[in-house]
């Protein structure tokens, strides 16, 4: 018998109610990534512990290295019993934690809080892409993709938008926001639990068997696609580099912004998190406007240009401002302004890589993402490990310094991506034939 939260749907939904349940399983990622958010209370959480920088680098880094764990058998579970029938408990379990982790009050304690925390969310976090793909295959993987990163985007803007607001009211107390995040995480989770609804394995294998024979009817059976094929390629690798070089700074900011806003300029807590909110909403936007730009036009090279350009400018004016007396409103709008040059750059970067590896074989596109995202997730534990320590040995000038670096990395290895910098004139698009 199967749970009582748990709908299996044997024919597949369309329209409006598709939507609704693709929209559903965006929210479940949105907790998901929420329940588990700590960067808007690192600052006052390192204090109140008294544990150093380099310290919380080492427990994010092991953490991360659990919930990777628990990734790969929670894929594995969900195949085997559904979806929701293990999505629903990670996400209930995970964010009843979060009033375990108000009652902390030890390094220790915290490690192993957010141990059993990311251990409980690996495998939510897995499903979750799983079901948004479910209720997506019409559009494309690549779309869904980014209905499921609305997730981690809407997570970091809710929580640091909820502590810019209400860590004042509760005295700047870290506790007071491990609270409110379980109270919200609980509530959108009875909102999951209640309209919550996943394709029935049947439904899957049909749905997949379509796919599969218009694929196949489109590109044809002249050879098998091969993972080796990627690894001859050097304009792949410079994608796959390069970015990881960019997702410095990007992953810097998203671990530890509002630390870097409190210990580099002196701002407290509640304000660092309403700078990093504001930000988030610019990057959003530059995401939407650019990338329907990018299409409209295909180009992808141009943006990705301009934007790594405006970064790299913006960033090393960051690094210069660094420091105690700068007014609060420049350094609001330099950083809202380097988030919103990295939107500029990632989305025609995304569109870039996937026509790159499409070119070489479509049917190993997938495996270029995977390839990717397994380089930038080394990227991440090396950056938990490495970043806390070089900061307490020189400050965040340096470390910024070091994704500086990798910002310039990544503009010299677009010399290798496939691509024209300009649109085409009518006179160079192919006639159509007549008849």
């Amino acid at each position: 018998m199967k749970p009582f939260y748990v709908r299996e749907l044997s024919v597949y939904p369309v329209g409006r109610r598709r939507i609704f349940l693709l929209s559903i399983a965006v929210l479940a990622s949105l907790v998901a990534n929420f329940e588990t958010t700590i960067a808007t209370i690192l600052p006052l959480l390192m204090q109140d512990l008294d544990m150093s920088l380099t310290v919380y680098g080492q427990i994010a880094a092991l953490s991360v290295l659990v919930g990777g764990l628990s990734a790969g058998f929670g894929g594995i579970l969900s195949d085997r019993w559904g979806r929701v029938t293990i999505l629903v408990p990670t996400l209930t379990i995970t964010a009843a934690c979060n009033f375990l982790l108000a009652t902390v009050d030890s390094v220790a304690g915290l490690f192993w809080v957010r141990c059993l925390m990311l251990f409980i969310e690996g495998a939510g976090i897995t499903i979750t892409a799983s079901l948004v793909r479910d209720f997506s295959p019409r559009m494309g993987r690549a779309q869904a993709f980014a209905f499921w990163t609305w997730g981690p985007v809407g997570a970091s803007f809710l929580a640091s938008a909820i502590a810019g607001f209400t860590l004042p009211l509760f005295g700047n107390s870290w506790r007071s926001q491990a609270i409110i995040m379980g109270v919200v995480s609980l509530s959108l989770c009875a909102v999951i639990i209640w309209k919550i609804a996943e394709p029935s394995a049947a439904l899957r294998a049909e749905v997949m068997h379509h796919e599969a024979e218009v694929e196949a009817a489109a590109e044809g059976h002249a050879y098998h696609a091969r993972l080796a094929e990627l690894f001859r390629h050097p304009h792949l690798w410079a994608h796959v580099l390069g970015n990881t070089g960019w997702q410095v700074l990007y992953w810097t900011f998203a671990i530890f912004g509002q630390t870097i806003l409190s210990g580099g300029f002196g701002m407290d807590p509640a304000a660092a998190n309403r700078v990093v909110a504001l930000g988030i909403v610019l990057n959003a936007v530059a995401v939407v406007v650019v990338g329907r730009l990018s299409d409209r036009l295909q180009l992808r090279k141009p943006f990705i240009a301009a934007g790594t350009v405006l970064t790299v400018a913006t960033l090393g004016y960051f690094i210069a401002l660094i420091g105690p007396g700068v007014p609060a409103g420049r350094v609001t709008v330099v950083y809202a302004l380097l988030y919103l040059f990295m939107g500029v750059a990632y989305v025609p970067w995304m569109a870039s890589f996937s026509e790159n590896a499409e070119d070489v074989d479509s049917r190993l596109q997938g495996s270029a993402l995977g390839i990717w995202g397994m380089v930038v997730r080394v990227m991440i534990v090396a950056l938990l490990v490495v970043s806390p320590m070089v900061v307490e040995a020189s400050g965040w000038q340096t470390w910024l310094g070091v994704a500086l670096a990798g910002q310039v990395l990544f503009l010299v290895s677009m010399a290798a991506f496939k691509g024209r910098w300009r649109a085409r004139r009518p006179a160079d698009v192919p006639a159509a034939p007549s008849a």
